[in-house]
């Protein structure tokens, strides 16, 4: 039986100054070792409701909340923020905000949450060394946070998330402010915690490298989940383009391919499908 780590049943929610709920009624599982997206437009609650699954809401954010939130088996109404910062580890889509603003220089940034914990001197030198190495930022070590670049502050955001070893990791927007190197960068990161067994929640825009990452899709719409599933099945659903959510370019392509008469074996999601999904059908495709 497969390992339910977060669950939902009929959550909403609303924020204490809105008349409108911003959750409608969601309901979803995610099974431990999962890489999970978040996807929709604008508005659509996407970073609510990881406020949800962090406990931000109701403990930060108060407002009205119903149905059931759990995570680890935890009902998160029941548990208190400091509780789970072992567990899941939350990466804001500003790294401008993440960095503490207490320490003077990159290694002491990522140790300081470890320094909270009470972990010992020693233990932490060797968990900060290896993380510094690990996200390809050890040439950073004595730099100042606010003197570095929005991408080298979002791998530093992500690296004093990482070193605390949480088994969930919820990641809002991580590349909206980084250029296409950057952005390879982080979801590097990302998929070496996907190796090393860490269930991920992401809100991201691009989908080609959703596509070409995650497992699962959570789309939503107006606050409500309209659709979930496998990447392939929901991208491939033809319910999908009513939502006007972007597809990954290669889809697009396809599908453009599919309205003009060319028949396809399958829908490619990820760009090395294309060829397989035309050469299938005796169309060979051209570099």
């Amino acid at each position: 039986m497969a390992d339910i780590v977060i669950e939902l049943q009929n959550v909403s929610y609303r924020y204490p100054v809105s008349d409108d709920y911003v959750l409608k009624d969601v309901s979803f599982t995610i099974e431990k070792g999962k890489f999970t997206a978040i996807i929709g437009n604008n508005a659509s609650g996407k970073t609510t409701l990881c406020n949800a699954i962090r406990g931000f809401i109701p403990h930060f954010y108060k407002g009205d909340l119903e149905g059931t939130v759990r995570v680890g088996g935890k009902d998160m109404q029941e548990t208190q923020l400091g509780q789970m910062a072992e567990q899941v580890g939350y990466v804001f889509q500003n790294p401008f905000i993440q960095v503490s603003g207490v320490k003077d220089n990159v290694f002491e940034e990522v140790a300081y949450g470890l320094e909270n914990l009470g972990v010992p001197v020693d233990e932490i030198r060797l968990r900060v060394e290896e993380i510094l190495k690990l996200v390809n930022i050890g040439h950073l070590r004595e730099k100042n946070p606010f003197e570095l670049s929005g991408g080298q502050r979002q791998r530093v955001a992500l690296a004093s998330i990482i070193v605390m070893d949480p088994d969930i990791l919820v990641i809002d927007e991580p590349t909206s402010q980084l250029d296409p190197v950057g952005t390879e960068q982080i979801f590097d990161i990302i998929r070496l915690m996907k190796e090393r067994g860490k269930t991920i929640v992401l809100v991201e825009h691009k989908m080609d490298l959703i596509a070409e990452y995650a497992d699962d899709l959570l789309v939503m719409s107006e606050g409500k989940l309209v659709m979930q599933g496998p990447v392939r099945e929901v991208f491939a659903n033809p319910e999908y383009e009513r939502y006007n959510i972007q597809y990954p370019h290669v889809t697009e392509v396809a599908l453009q391919l599919q309205k003009s008469g060319m028949p396809l074996a399958f829908l490619p999601v990820k760009d090395s499908e294309l060829a397989e999904a035309l050469n299938l059908k005796g169309v060979v495709a051209r570099d």
